[in-house]
């Protein structure tokens, strides 16, 4: 196990690439299963979860031919249903939360699935209800077997329904989507997730010969097809590393250029960090951040506390709660907290506490951040990673806090941020890792 020792309190300066987002990655790396011909995906960040997916398709006997770093080859010619009863499969599929997306476009092509409990972040509860419950309405039947902890679902055949989602799960759009898109007839997702990673899905797979219209929309219509084509797709750049990149540059006081971020594919976020005073500049497809010794938080008009809550898109996303939490302590004023999504995720704020931050932690969801305004710095401390998000947020903490800190259990967040170490310690950080 590695953990990152972090010299803290130095300004960084630079220009930074975000890497592929992670998020979308996971969507479009288990479409590759609904064709048997080539697709070729670019722009996929090397980080552990995304590793383990593709050792997980290629273990089902998808061919992966790896052009080079982040562009990557697959042909799902020839797939191995009967790997899904091995206990190699079960190893894989819970590592990681992203592995239930393979069930989709196995139903589709294949008129079944089988996937154990997946795993993830430990941030809350996290159902699947959405996932089964769509694919029940397109006519699979679902089981559930307890002794072996598998999820199944099985049909003759899919056919299209109309199909109201009872929360807008990214996740579970996704799979539906990618199930309905070879049924017979024609499909109707109520309540469809549309963030941007989500509309990339729904154009790669237009692009392999889909019929989904609404995209960008919470109403998708699917006209199901007999059979898809490869394809060649470009992963956006990863959201949730842009905005931890704003962040550590207010919080440390430097100016870094954050380069090809595809600006109109952020949404709020750019907004959300400007609410507590920090000072960006959108310059063509970067944002720079500017060098700030000090930034005040704005109160909403009627004088009332600032609130920052996450949402579905194109509202805020959960995973910058943690980032926006910590950028806060150093912030002049104040600002509410309102994690509505897990009741796990704000956790982590013992941590921040004990480096000397001010922090009411309200309920499991909400924490009230009293800002210290850059007058006083954090303290190093020895922490451990409780996820990926709130590993970053914790680093971040980190190298705006005087003296040196330790965070152990660095693994989770490699799951999600391709070399974070190195890349930040080119801006002039001082990150070391080191066995623990």
């Amino acid at each position: 196990m590695n953990s990152f020792e972090i010299h803290g309190g130095t300004s960084l300066s630079g220009t930074i690439t975000p890497q592929g987002a992670k998020n979308e990655a996971l969507q479009i790396i288990c479409a590759v299963l609904l064709t048997s011909e080539k697709i070729t995906i670019k722009n996929i960040p090397d980080i552990r979860d995304i590793r383990v997916l593709i050792d997980l398709i290629k273990k089902f006997g998808v061919e992966v031919n790896q052009l080079s770093r982040n562009d990557f080859e697959f042909k799902s010619e020839k797939v191995n249903l009967n790997f899904m009863q091995s206990d190699e499969f079960y190893a894989l599929s819970t590592k990681i939360r992203g592995s239930i997306m393979i069930m989709g476009p196995l139903l589709a092509r294949f008129q079944k699935a089988y996937i154990p409990r997946p795993g993830g972040d430990k941030i809350g509860r996290r159902r699947l209800d959405t996932h089964f419950i769509g694919f029940e309405k397109l006519g699979a039947k679902f089981s559930y077997d307890d002794e072996k902890k598998f999820y199944s679902v099985k049909a003759s055949k899919i056919k299209g329904n109309e199909i109201l989602l009872d929360e807008a799960s990214v996740t579970g759009t996704a799979n539906i989507l990618m199930a309905s898109v070879l049924c017979e007839g024609t499909t109707k997702i109520y309540n469809a997730a549309c963030e941007p990673y989500l509309q990339q899905l729904c154009k790669m797979l237009n692009n392999m010969g889909a019929k989904i219209s609404g995209i960008g929309s919470n109403l998708l219509t699917i006209i199901g097809v007999n059979k898809l084509n490869g394809c060649t797709h470009k992963i956006l750049p990863d959201m949730i590393e842009i905005g931890s990149f704003i962040g550590l540059a207010a919080i440390t006081k430097s100016e870094l250029r954050i380069k090809d971020v595809s600006v109109k594919n952020l949404g709020i976020i750019p907004s959300v960090f400007q609410k507590l005073g920090i000072n960006l500049e959108i310059s063509g497809d970067d944002i720079i951040v500017k060098k700030q010794n000090s930034y005040e938080v704005e109160n909403f008009i009627d004088g009332s506390i600032l609130t920052i809550s996450d949402a579905p898109w194109p509202g805020f996303t959960p995973d910058l709660i943690s980032i926006i939490l910590v950028v806060a302590t150093q912030a002049k004023g104040s600002v509410l907290i309102h994690q509505k999504m897990f009741e796990s995720r704000l956790f982590f704020v013992d941590k921040l506490i004990e480096m000397g931050a001010k922090i009411i932690l309200c309920d499991p969801h909400r924490a009230t951040v009293i800002g210290l305004e850059q007058k006083s710095k954090l303290k190093g401390t020895v922490m451990t990673s409780p996820d990926i998000r709130a590993g970053v947020a914790l680093l971040i903490a980190a190298l705006s806090a005087k003296g040196t800190s330790i965070i152990h259990n660095v693994e989770q967040i490699d799951r999600g941020y391709e070399d974070i170490d190195i890349r930040l310690n080119q801006l002039g950080a001082k990150i070391s890792r080191v066995d623990s």
